[in-house]
């Protein structure tokens, strides 16, 4: 049976805390070198923070508070490779990958898997580990990134008011990479439980889990002497020169030359997973979807409720304070980062 909804109110809970516990595959690929032409084909390759309008949409992703200065741009770059459809050639090489699917069915126990997202994630000389750890960004009956902002959707999966109207989507990382660490942080237990790490051996080897609710993390890439390279923009981009060369270029600027072994690749590849015909039938048929409206109005319910004001602007979207004030309000960090 779906599950019950209330249009204005409801209970909170932490879906960070019931994260289901990942599933690890092994040997991805029988050739792990097969996709190298997937991954050449398609540059180039724009930084990660293209997805954010305003600085104060990154520190929502990050968990960061209103006064943590600019925004880094750092050389993370992705590719989108398939959503709903492929969206380049010879994205089925992960898209309808068989492992995956079993896997998502195993996570969350139902046959009910259907792949729609698959994007490249390509990483040079990253000295820090990415962020304090964070959530993937969810989607929602009648909400996702196609048409509203990844912050939106970042604070409503924190905050617990829509799950709902929450959708369940297995996410699959899978990397290729033999370099110098490079691995995966990933909070199995909660944000306040451990660190666990998958490092090492980490070439043509994957982790199925409930990324929308389980913080994870990159882990340093390469030579922590050598920082981060100097004058990466949004307008970047991560270009394939022929066999082992690539380079990062901002117009006419050439930031960084490097070879294929120096990146970090990974691919993540998601799908949903209804819980029985009911559930998957109101998805398709939109059946008591979410709009904007509604989502404001659980936000000011739940945060009169608590004493906190929350005036609400003439474009909530792209108001920095209004995104602050959200964020502050419900975005979560794990505690339990090393030194």
């Amino acid at each position: 049976m779906t599950r019950s909804r209330s249009r204005l109110q409801a209970v909170r809970v932490d879906p960070t805390r019931s994260a289901r516990p990942p599933i690890f595959v092994e040997s991805v690929l029988e050739d792990p070198k097969a996709f190298r032409s997937l991954v050449e084909e398609n540059a180039p390759y724009a930084p990660v923070q293209r997805y954010f309008a305003n600085e104060a949409e990154a520190r929502s992703q990050s968990s960061q508070g209103p006064s943590d200065g600019p925004m880094i741009i750092a050389p993370n770059f992705r590719g989108d490779w398939a959503y709903a459809e492929p969206l380049v050639e010879g994205a089925e090489l992960f898209l309808t990958h068989p492992r995956f699917v079993s896997a998502a069915a195993e996570l969350f126990g139902s046959q009910r898997v259907r792949p729609f997202a698959v994007y490249a994630n390509l990483t040079w000389q990253l000295p820090f580990a990415q962020g304090g750890g964070h959530t993937d960004v969810p989607e929602f009956r009648g909400m996702n990134r196609t048409a509203q902002p990844t912050w939106l959707l970042n604070a409503m999966g924190h905050s617990g008011l829509f799950e709902s109207e929450r959708l369940d989507i297995a996410t699959a990382v899978a990397w290729f990479y033999e370099g110098r660490d490079g691995g995966f942080d990933y909070w199995p237990d909660g944000p306040d439980g451990g660190r666990r790490v998958h490092e090492g051996e980490i070439h043509n080897t994957a982790i199925v889990g409930d990324n929308d609710r389980m913080f994870h993390r990159v882990r340093a890439v390469g030579d922590r002497a050598a920082g981060l390279p100097r004058g990466l923009t949004l307008a970047s981009r991560l270009e394939h020169r022929g066999g082992d060369r690539w380079r990062i270029q901002d117009g006419e600027r050439t930031l960084a030359e490097l070879a294929w072994p120096a990146l970090r690749i990974s691919v993540s590849w998601k799908a949903l997973v209804f819980e029985d015909a009911a559930e998957e039938q109101a998805y398709d048929a939109h059946t008591d979807d979410l709009d904007l409206a509604t989502v404001l109005d659980r936000f000011e319910a739940d945060l009169a409720s608590r004493g906190i004001e929350m005036p609400r602007p003439a474009a909530p979207l792209h108001d920095e304070a209004f995104i602050d004030t959200l964020s502050k309000a419900y975005v979560k960090a794990p505690s339990s980062l090393p030194a």
